[in-house]
């Protein structure tokens, strides 16, 4: 993760910083309530590191990059367990959850950043036991979803977060951006992954499960943080992180759940319009747009 993030620190992204709306532009009342009671403004120190995140994030895969190809090639053999390289375009992608044979296809919303952060998942030593259980729920007979388009979404609403300036607070407290931004989007993955699993969840109800996960994560930016603090705590004393329950393929479902599990069932893969998703308008004052 480190050797990709520094390819682009050390790569011209002038044209992109152009472009980047790394705060929610407001206006009037918002404005000054904002200013008098909204969160801490991001230290200057750091606004250099903020943009460069929203840089990445309007960055597309460049065939070209090898550090592109390997960012992807990674993330494919730590989900799968292999070590051999895989072919840019094919069927296999939709194996850890892209909807179609091009990756590359299901980032606009995140851009390259959708890739560095699933990278980051499954690197971290401590966050890849986590990785590879949800995945393990991604590919579940009944409660499946595509792994790699979720963590796209589980990286739009960190942004959103960060845009927001939510995460300011935090941010400042560690001086940095990019490692607060990376664990608040292994913490909202969990906080889904924990409400798909106890809950039951399944394809068709992925558009509310996701609204719910956004809503939770901005108001409740150090609580979401705190959570995943406690959970890989207690994964470490080897215990069972509260929050999580038996492998679901163990419960029974209710009629209703099973009904409602083969409508999921019968919508993986490219019939789901996942990605839709992200293109949902935020609910908000002043000019708030995903990138």
């Amino acid at each position: 993760f480190n050797e990709a993030l520094q390819y682009f620190q050390t790569t011209d992204l002038g044209d992109l910083l152009k472009n980047i709306q790394p705060t929610i532009r407001r206006t009037g009342l918002a404005a000054i309530s904002h200013f008098l009671f909204g969160p801490p403004r991001l230290h200057r120190e750091l606004l250099e590191e903020r943009d460069l995140v929203f840089a990445i994030a309007q960055c597309h895969v460049d065939n070209s990059q090898a550090v592109h190809m390997r960012v992807l090639q990674t993330i494919y053999k730590r989900l799968i367990g292999s070590r051999l390289d895989c072919p840019r375009f094919g069927a296999h992608w939709e194996n850890i959850g892209f909807q179609g044979t091009d990756p590359a296809t299901d980032l606009r919303g995140t851009g390259f950043l959708g890739l560095m952060h699933t990278l980051y998942f499954v690197m971290d030593p401590e966050t890849l036991p986590l990785a590879r259980d949800i995945y393990k729920l991604s590919q579940h007979p009944t409660q499946n979803f595509p792994f790699c388009v979720m963590s796209i979404n589980m990286t739009r609403i960190a942004l959103q977060v960060l845009r927001e300036e939510a995460m300011s607070k935090e941010c400042n407290r560690r001086q940095q951006v990019v490692g607060v931004l990376n664990e608040f989007y292994v913490a909202t993955y969990l906080h889904l992954y924990q409400l798909w699993k106890t809950q039951q969840k399944t394809i068709v109800d992925s558009g509310f499960v996701l609204k719910e996960v956004e809503l939770f994560a901005k108001k409740n930016p150090k609580q979401m943080l705190r959570r995943l603090e406690v959970f890989l705590k207690e994964r470490r004393a080897g215990g069972i992180p509260r929050g999580t329950s038996p492998d679901p393929q163990a419960q029974q479902p209710s009629p209703t759940q099973g009904a409602r599990a083969g409508t999921g069932q019968g919508s993986k893969g490219k019939e789901m319009h996942f990605t839709g998703v992200c293109e949902l308008p935020p609910d908000m004052e002043g000019e708030a747009r995903l990138i």
